[in-house]
Order: structure tokens, then C-alpha cells, then sequence
């Protein structure tokens, strides 16, 4: 049986920026379908970077993605019996919504602060090749690193 096939999603830009990496963000920031208050918090984020950096938001908020972004990952697969870590490269698509959902998580785990906040923190310290998604990204690569010997199995 064939696999179903998987339609490319359109994605609407963001109305502040126009931009669809922004807007893709806002949504996973998103809980229980309440956007506005999404917009709200990375709005709120990108005028504090604004505020503690100097810099032009957007550019930190792409920085951040850049550094945060993982180029290997390790898959599972069996072998004869066995099941191998094999280090394969990461798609563009997954490499953006891994590096999203790192900076966005290590935001939620900070306590005692508005989440505009502490995700203005982890933007900054992801741009700065610091912070929780950085050290989410590097032991990822250290994991493919270590299983080099089986990158042979990959498909």
C-alpha cells in the first residue's frame, strides 16, 4: 500500500512584517487557537530585542534561527535485528520548525517572567550562539557524531 501523499502547506505572511517564517512562528507560539495573544507575545519579544540589543529585530530573530537550526539529526532504523542511530542530514522545512520549537520550549521552561520576555531572552541568547536551544542543538550533533559509524545504513 502506498504512503498517502503530503501536500505542501501555503502559508499567509505576517500582517506586521510580511513575512512567512514570522507568521509560521506566531503559530507555533499559539495555544488553544488564541492568535492574538501569539501576536501579542512575539510582538512584545521583538520590541524588547529591540530594546536590550540596538538591533533591528528581525535580524536577531533570523540570526537566532540560523544558530538554533541542527544540519544532522540521528533516526532509528533496523538493521537485521538490531536497531542503528543513524546520523542523516536534516531537511530545510524540519531544520526550521526543530530550531523554532527548541527556542520556543526553552522560553516556556523559564519561570517568573511574561512569556514575551523570556522568549525575547532565548531569541537574543540563540543569536549570541547561547542558551537552551543551542545546547539542544549541539547535543544533537554530538549524538550524530558519535554514530558516524553507522551513517552507511542511511537510505
Amino acid at each position: 500500500m502506498r504512503k498517502k501523499r503530503v501536500y505542501k502547506k501555503h502559508y499567509t505572511p505576517d500582517l506586521l512584517h510580511s513575512r512567512v517564517d514570522v507568521s509560521r512562528f506566531v503559530n507555533y507560539v499559539m495555544q488553544d487557537g488564541k492568535k492574538t495573544t501569539a501576536e501579542r507575545i512575539v510582538y512584545g519579544a521583538f520590541d524588547s530585542v529591540k530594546k536590550v540589543t540596538g538591533e533591528e529585530p528581525l535580524k536577531v530573530f533570523e540570526k537566532a534561527l540560523e544558530h538554533a537550526s541542527p544540519a544532522l539529526e540521528v533516526r532509528s532504523r533496523r538493521v537485521g535485528g538490531a536497531n542503528y542511530q543513524v546520523p542523516q542530514e536534516v531537511r530545510p522545512d524540519r531544520r526550521f520548525m526543530l530550531a523554532v520549537r527548541w527556542i520556543v520550549s526553552a522560553a516556556r521552561a523559564k519561570k517568573g517572567k511574561p512569556m514575551a520576555e523570556k522568549l525575547a531572552e532565548e531569541l537574543i541568547a540563540a543569536s549570541k550562539n547561547e542558551g537552551a536551544a543551542i545546547k539542544k542543538k549541539q547535543d544533537m550533533h554530538r549524538m550524530a557524531e558519535a554514530n558516524r559509524a553507522f551513517a552507511h545504513f542511511a537510505r
